[in-house]
């Protein structure tokens, strides 16, 4: 293997998006929501961090804020404090009784305050679709109205309302409010929790996001080599179960000399458990593929990729060219994989 092509971990972050590609999450913008909230985080951020003089001063601010309606501004809120429509359902119909008045009374910056709900007695819910937090509803900029702030304010305040009937998981999870005025814990607690702490978000996201990352690679790797055939997901003779199934990869290219590279991708923002197979995986299939005269490479990045130090130095050590999804990385491996035809 050619050492200028040997990877580090530190190395490999050194040169990693980290986050989604803007044209990656762009294509998500109509199925997942979280694109849309990578893009508008600073702005959730910042607009928070500028919030600071009152508890409601987020009022003022939201209208002012360019490209964060209020109802986009609300499911920010909500994924971090991991609520979703089914939870504030449940809260429409229990808290009238936890609350006297409709009122909320908590505590901010060791003042009390009172909250008086505008629409927890009234007719309808507190569902996505009426918050217009749903896939739909987000894809239009909802103006502040009486259900979106009552439900903004319980969830940043939630934690410190004074009723001793507050339910346990308001005041477990409905804590960003405690946290204005403090830029720093406000920075850590969002840009370390953001996403992966929501199961709002998971599950079926996670995969879709996984396809369209072996997608943005194997385009970029057509376009730059109009001659090889990416058409494949196996390569003939590599096998597994004692030969009874092929093994699948990611993304195969043939050369047009007819030699083959398996191509695995791996862009996750949360972590999990993905990376830890493919570097569980790793030697056992480079040894494999280099004893038919084949080679493998990995794209690998996102944050919580980087959170297994230990996983991705494995991955290093047993691939032929490790890269990240920078244009400039990929084009690393276009490099490599013409140097492997020659």
């Amino acid at each position: 293997m050619n050492s200028a092509l040997k990877r580090e971990y530190d190395d490999l972050k050194a040169n990693a998006v980290i986050f989604w590609p803007s044209e990656l999450a762009e294509r998500e913008h109509a199925s997942s929501i979280i694109p849309l909230l990578l893009d508008t985080q600073d702005k959730f951020i910042s607009l928070l961090h500028v919030a600071d003089t009152r508890p409601d001063a987020w009022k003022e601010i939201l209208p002012a804020t360019a490209g964060l309606p209020a109802n986009l501004f609300l499911k920010h809120i909500m994924v971090l404090s991991d609520v979703g429509g089914e939870k504030l359902k449940r809260f429409k119909t229990e808290l009238p009784s936890v609350f006297d008045a409709n009122t909320m009374q908590y505590v901010w910056r060791e003042n009390t305050y009172d909250y008086r709900f505008q629409t927890l007695a009234g007719k309808g819910n507190w569902g996505n679709v009426s918050l217009c937090v749903d896939g739909p509803g987000l894809q239009m900029s909802c103006p502040l109205s009486p259900l979106l702030e009552d439900v903004i304010m319980l969830l940043l305040f939630g934690s410190t309302a004074t009723s001793p009937d507050t339910p346990d998981v308001i005041l477990e999870r409905c804590i960003l409010g405690t946290l204005l005025g403090n830029k720093a814990e406000l920075n850590t607690f969002v840009r370390q929790r953001y996403i992966w702490v929501s199961r709002i978000t998971g599950g079926a996201t996670a995969n879709t996001m996984g396809h369209l990352a072996q997608a943005y690679v194997k385009e970029r790797l057509m376009s730059a080599l109009p001659d090889w055939d990416f058409s494949r997901s196996s390569i003939p003779g590599i096998s597994h179960s004692a030969g009874r199934t092929q093994m699948a990869f990611d993304i195969v290219a043939q050369s047009p000399s007819g030699k083959y590279c398996a191509i695995e991708i791996s862009f996750q923002v949360t972590t999990n458990s993905t990376i830890e197979r493919k570097a569980g995986q790793a030697r056992a299939r480079q040894s494999l593929l280099h004893r038919k005269g084949h080679q493998i490479a990995y794209v690998i990045d996102g944050a919580g990729n980087f959170e297994r130090r230990s996983a991705l130095s494995t991955i290093c050590r047993h691939s032929d060219c490790a890269v990240t999804f920078d244009p400039a990385e990929i084009e690393r491996l276009v490099t490599f994989l013409r140097g492997m035809a020659e």
